[in-house]
């Protein structure tokens, strides 16, 4: 059975089917998008050609201004990127485990069980943005009302203290006072085996571990926020749709998938050209950019068939939403248990979401705008 909805806006189809590129000008800086599905996930294997080792760069906007260290692993190449990420990748498969996954389950069903009790409930900072913060707690390790903290900060983690702008953030301060409580009396947390963690017969800067908890906070957190509030937001539109995963609990599994490919919270990536480079027809300078654009490959009509419907059976899905090749989000696993557990619990307990009120959430650029996520998601959930 094919499953499908309104079809969903794809700024990037024209210049895919054109050229596969879009040159777009970020922060001054003219970059060439790469677009189709087979050319993203060639250039997302080919580091030497389109290298991360390019500290702040690797965003796109880059990041200089925002944060004081390179983010671990993911600006780094090989063979130094599998090193580091060997000693954080034992945290982020802490979502595979039962006693994690039974965690977020409970969370989520508390969270769904309260919001039915209320009038109505925000979603993106009443909703989403709890259960991102707390979950996180689990899978780091530490106590759940760290949660706490985390909330306070609202949906980005890049934000400064006081009333004028410095470099360094409320992000960067925390990480500096855990490390140190680390330091002088570890556990069995995070940030503890960040403190103990040896990396080429060393122990690991303090610049090192605030690379990988800098990561940690600022990669996985509107990522997820964004894919709850549309997941919802989808269900609120689309009411036939719990019904038709009620129907076969085993269809959530590719349902979370499909998810993943069209609400792709981050549209692209940055890589760095070493030396002068063809990027299909585009001139790029040495040390110069080019984006690889998850969020175009996976419309890319030669792939995906009606790329811009929604059709939760989908299979295959061979979405990029989560990186290809070497640089594989870490937080994948995690994202995957979050969005399932989601999925499992609504079908389960909710007969149908009426949305009240949505602001959503416009990516604009000189070349493109796309919708990504919301800013604000009033709903009301019917049990």
């Amino acid at each position: 059975m094919s499953d499908s909805s309104t079809p969903l806006p794809d700024p990037f189809k024209e210049a895919r089917r054109e050229s596969g590129v879009l040159q777009c000008p970020f922060q001054g800086e003219e970059i060439p998008m790469i677009l189709r599905h087979a050319d993203v996930r060639e250039a997302a294997k080919d580091w030497k050609t389109y290298s991360s080792d390019a500290p702040f760069r690797v965003p796109i906007p880059s990041e200089e201004e925002v944060r004081t260290m390179r983010q671990l692993p993911i600006e780094t190449d090989p063979p130094l990127h599998g090193e580091y990420r060997d000693i954080a990748e034992p945290f982020f498969q802490r979502a595979k485990k039962p006693e994690m996954i039974a965690q977020v389950e409970t969370l989520i069903q508390e969270t769904i069980s309260d919001a039915t009790n209320r009038d109505s409930i925000e979603i993106v900072n009443d909703f989403a943005l709890p259960i991102q913060s707390r979950a996180l707690t689990y899978l780091l390790n530490v106590d759940e009302s760290e949660a706490e903290t985390w909330i306070s900060w609202g949906m980005h983690v890049f934000k400064v203290t006081g009333g004028t702008f410095k470099k360094g953030n409320q992000l960067e301060e925390y990480l500096h006072e855990q490390f140190d409580r680390a330091e002088a009396n570890p556990g069995e947390d995070f940030f503890s085996a960040l403190t103990q963690a040896e990396f080429q017969g060393r122990k690991l800067t303090r610049e090192e571990m605030m690379g990988f908890g800098n990561l940690t906070f600022a990669g996985g957190r509107d990522t997820i926020i964004h894919s709850i509030s549309s997941i919802i937001a989808y269900f609120g539109e689309n009411p036939d749709k719990l019904e038709f995963l009620r129907g076969d609990h085993k269809r959530i599994r590719l349902a979370s998938e499909e998810f993943f490919r069209v609400f792709m919270p981050l549209t692209h990536i940055g890589r760095v050209c070493p030396v002068e480079t063809d990027v299909h027809g585009v001139k790029v300078p040495a040390n110069g950019r080019v984006s690889l654009c998850w969020n175009s490959a996976n419309h890319d009509e030669k792939v995906f068939e009606n790329p811009d419907t929604i059709q939760l059976d989908r299979k295959p899905n061979p979405h990029v939403s989560f990186g290809f090749g070497t640089h594989l989000c870490l937080g994948a696993p995690h994202a995957r248990l979050v969005v399932r557990t989601l999925l499992e619990t609504l079908v389960s307990t909710i007969s149908s979401i009426e949305i009240l009120e949505a602001k959503p959430h416009i990516e604009v650029e000189e070349k493109y705008s796309r919708l990504n996520g919301f800013e604000s998601l009033r709903v009301i959930f019917h049990s």
